[in-house]
């Protein structure tokens, strides 16, 4: 998964369009896109999304956060749709994962779901005490299967009037990233990039994936369709990467007992030899 596309939970228009797309997982939101007034419907929109969605994409739901009040009802409307995934926005830590999946493991039985089949995202770096609970994500449920990592909530919650400039986020952004990123490395989930804002800039868009894909993250989370294959390509190995990649599978093949080789000069061994595994796998 590399592409996850948010969508409106109260537009049924902009969700045909986003389904026409290439994203691999569309992300249906109940949280920061509906205003309060309109929650009930959109759930209900929401619910007839997911029933009526077909085609390879991944279905996600965000649903609003456990300190609000609503989360509960959110899962109880959509969960007859089946979706394959629910997103939790401002996560504080594996309790609240814990919290999410008991809901879920209730909901499934009473949908004729198989129970446990639900997968959780979390928004987690959305508030500063966040931050905190990220190393409390590992072993916390088998359901997660993803940490995201967000900048605009966590702006406010910091207080910040800015949070980047010339397309380089500043210091607590890059923090939060950074260690979003280890937290899912640790509990071994995908780690998601944040969204990105700037519309219409293509090529920033292209070079922030392709800082993301380079530091380890898997997907990026995303707000406009045609930001979709922009993403896909940018996840999607070099021609240099793919060819580096067989002529490590194949020396270590030629040598199977060894656990350190010289390869064009340099010495590789078996954490190389784990890197080229994973970039033939993404090609």
């Amino acid at each position: 998964m590399r592409s996850m596309l948010f969508v409106p939970g109260d537009s049924p228009r902009k969700f045909e369009k986003a389904s026409a797309g290439n994203a691999d997982a569309l992300i249906i939101d109940l949280e920061d896109s509906v205003v309060t007034e309109k929650k009930p419907e959109a759930r209900g929109l929401t619910l007839s999304m997911l029933k009526g969605s077909r085609g390879p994409h991944q279905r996600y739901v965000r649903v609003n956060a456990l300190d609000t009040g609503m989360t509960l009802t959110d899962l109880a409307a959509v969960m007859p749709g089946r979706p394959d995934g629910i997103v939790l926005p401002k996560s504080q830590g594996g309790n609240d994962v814990r919290q999410v999946a008991a809901w879920l493991e209730a909901l499934e039985a009473a949908a004729g779901i198989a129970v446990g089949t639900t997968r959780i995202v979390c928004v987690a770096t959305e508030t500063a005490g966040s931050i905190f609970g990220l190393g409390t994500y590992k072993g916390c449920s088998p359901r997660l299967a993803g940490l995201m990592w967000g900048a605009e909530d966590l702006s406010a919650s910091l207080g910040a009037t800015e949070k980047s400039s010339g397309g380089v986020f500043h210091s607590p952004y890059r923090l939060a990233r950074d260690l979003c990123l280890m937290a899912a490395a640790a509990a071994e989930v995908a780690p998601i990039d944040t969204v990105y804002t700037d519309i219409d800039n293509l090529a920033g868009l292209e070079q922030e994936t392709r800082a993301a894909r380079r530091d380890g993250f898997s997907a990026k989370a995303l707000i406009h369709p045609k930001h979709v294959d922009v993403v896909n390509a940018a996840f999607a190995p070099t021609d240099a990467e793919r060819i580096w990649a067989e002529k490590v599978i194949a020396a270590f093949a030629s040598n199977p007992d060894s656990g350190t080789l010289r390869l064009d000069g340099m010495m590789i061994d078996k954490p190389h030899l784990r890197a080229a595994r994973k970039i033939l796998g993404q090609a």
